[in-house]
């Protein structure tokens, strides 16, 4: 199977200035105040590809793959979640002080509203490199990554005109994570984050590593459209976003970490985090500097690992900033709720974004929070990145 030739166009549009994110100012320590300092960090969306055009280039060509027979019914490795009702959203500490911005609710987190989930098994740890290799082997799949843009193609989407950016940024790649001087304007994500010729799946950071070295790993530098080809051929699929909160909660409710509402420390062991300041430094207290192999942390009360920390994990569902307060206003207990049919930017309403969750080894309470429940993130759906994988999910029948 070999999908068409696409690749990450953010790259093109958006290297000179990567990110659309300024912090605010840290605001009085009450929930309405908080809700309305917003703090979205994110890569900007491929807007001008569309979603009816990554739709016609990818998933037409991932309907071609077949599950393989003997995976069928297989679900070693998964963990039987029992489906009930929860409280999906921010929750707020009594006690903010001396808690940036950055490390509290965000306003798309709200408001909370109650969500039922039905039973549904779930990988215990995220796809590994090896589980990876062996879809491809088993397929011949080829990456967004690791596809040369096809500027003839290309410029269909783009506004007449435009002009054809050099050669050696056409050719196939991703982003990689640097640090930088501590100093350097957090304002804009290309500061830190670089776009890399050769990266790909089986060179996440580009220091071209032995393949049998990073195994047991998660799998990176896979697009959203790779995670479902790989779910396709695994009989499985990507989870809900209300499925990965109601997972990372493990039956404990308003809650802001899987753990409870102890704050993150420099010492804690429960999760792959950045400790120190991002983005200059990590003291790698938690002995982990990028990714971990899985298992490396002890799971969370369903037997989850890695579901906090570790790599942000793509869910099926389009972003939606306002998808809460629609479910709000439907009245109500939302049942298995898959997302809004299309993205809702604040900042870009031509975005296609699809959500993120759980957070990375960069995360780290002066930026991004990731590793509390509700935390919600989002990416083009043909973005790969270093810190970024998945995990799949099947339904109970």
């Amino acid at each position: 199977m070999k999908m068409k030739s696409f690749k990450i166009i953010t790259f093109l549009f958006c290297i000179p200035v990567l990110v659309m994110c300024k912090p605010k100012e840290k605001q009085a320590d009450t929930e309405t105040e908080i809700v309305s300092a917003n703090h979205y960090c994110y890569i900007p969306s491929d807007s001008l590809i569309g979603k009816q055009y990554l739709d016609m280039n990818a998933l037409a060509d991932i309907g071609s793959i077949a599950p393989e027979e003997e995976r069928l019914t297989d679900t070693s490795g998964m963990v039987l979640i029992q489906g009930g009702t929860f409280d999906m959203g921010g929750d707020m500490p009594t006690n903010t002080e001396g808690m940036p911005p950055t490390a509290l609710p965000q306003p798309d987190e709200f408001p909370k509203h109650a969500v039922q989930v039905s039973d549904f098994y779930m990988d215990e740890h995220e796809v590994t490199v090896k589980q990876f290799l062996e879809f491809v082997e088993a397929t011949g799949y080829k990456t967004v990554a690791e596809y040369d843009v096809d500027w003839e193609e290309l410029k269909k989407q783009l506004p007449p005109g435009t002009p054809k950016p050099d050669e050696e940024m056409l050719k196939a790649g991703a982003l990689v994570f640097q640090y930088v001087p501590e100093g350097t304007p957090k304002d804009n994500l290309a500061n830190w984050w670089s776009f890399q010729k050769g990266v790909d799946w089986k060179n996440p950071d580009g220091s071209n590593p032995a393949l049998e070295e990073i195994l047991n790993m998660p799998v990176t530098q896979v697009s959203w459209y790779d995670a479902m080809a790989y779910a396709k051929w695994a009989n499985k699929r990507l989870p809900t976003e209300a499925e990965y909160e109601y997972a990372m909660r493990a039956g404990s409710n308003n809650t802001m970490y899987p753990w409870g509402n102890e704050i993150v420390g420099d010492t804690d062991q429960r999760g792959n985090f950045l400790q120190g300041n991002f983005p200059y430094e990590n003291t790698v207290e938690d002995g982990f500097e990028a990714l971990a192999p899985v298992k490396s942390f002890p799971p969370n009360a369903y037997g989850l690992y890695d579901i906090s920390g570790n790599v942000w994990e793509w869910t099926l569902d389009w972003y939606g900033a306002d998808y809460y307060q629609i479910l709000k206003n439907e009245g109500g207990t939302a049942l298995n709720p898959q997302g809004p049919e299309k993205t809702s930017e604040v900042y870009n309403q031509q975005a296609t974004n699809k959500v993120v969750r759980g957070g990375s080894f960069l995360c780290n309470d002066d930026w991004c929070s990731g590793f509390r429940n509700s935390r919600r993130m989002r990416l083009s759906p043909d973005s790969g990145m270093q810190h970024v994988g998945f995990r799949c999910v099947r339904e109970v029948r």
